[in-house]
């Protein structure tokens, strides 16, 4: 399997990196961003892009691959909603139309978030922008698409958020985590584990294409 990855550099992306690169079953995988990662390993290609909106330059680098995990996001605390918006669905969207064309078999998983608003109707900002990238994702010809919509996701093996706020509340919360996994363990998950499930539902599927944590956690079950 040829795994293509955007948002490697994140935390989840991060965990799902490692992931595909430990599997033998990924031959390759080619990450996608605008500055190097300084990363290196024998399956690890590495497309540099400016321009995440267009990818019309770059599409020669974009076929051949079997599955898209799509990992790349921002948090709406800092951005305006105009911003969120355009970098949420705008880069979303640039990228899966491009690949649905390119890569008819693929199968294309996006890291939505639990709570996401697929009516598109609600109050809330980043739920509703959340929904529409869903939906519209949903629409596309891909051989499949799932929506990841994971709760709470403890970093495992190293991984980090870029988000500041982010990296001073799993400080604080690391103690109490295992806790809350013993307590809600449909609700929270590692970034290994999404990692895993996300590879699970390249090769084989999923019973519905929206997939929040506890739908998650019962995959890696099967």
């Amino acid at each position: 399997m040829n795994v293509l990855l955007f948002g490697a550099t994140g935390m989840v992306g991060q965990g799902v990196l490692r992931e595909c690169l430990q599997d033998p079953g990924v031959q390759w995988v080619q990450i996608v961003g605008r500055t190097p990662s300084g990363l290196q390993h024998p399956k690890l290609r590495e497309l540099l892009h400016q321009d995440l909106w267009n990818f019309a330059s770059v599409e020669a680098r974009l076929s051949g691959f079997d599955a898209c995990f799509f990992c790349l996001g921002v948090s709406a605390a800092k951005v305006s909603a105009a911003e969120y918006e355009r970098v949420t669905y705008g880069i979303t969207l640039a990228a899966a139309e491009t690949l649905a064309r390119l890569n008819p078999n693929m199968t294309f998983i996006y890291v939505s978030g639990a709570g996401t608003d697929s009516s598109e109707q609600g109050r809330t900002m980043w739920a509703r922008v959340k929904g529409k990238t869903e939906n519209a994702v949903l629409g596309l010809p891909f051989k499949g698409a799932y929506m990841f919509r994971p709760g709470i996701i403890e970093p495992a093996h190293g991984a980090k958020s870029k988000t500041r706020l982010y990296r001073v509340f799993y400080g604080l919360s690391k103690p109490l985590l295992p806790l809350l996994r013993w307590l809600l363990p449909n609700y929270v998950l590692t970034t290994e584990e999404v990692g895993r499930a996300m590879q699970k539902v390249a090769r084989t599927g999923a019973p519905k294409n929206i997939l929040e944590s506890k739908d998650i956690r019962a995959l890696l079950r099967r």
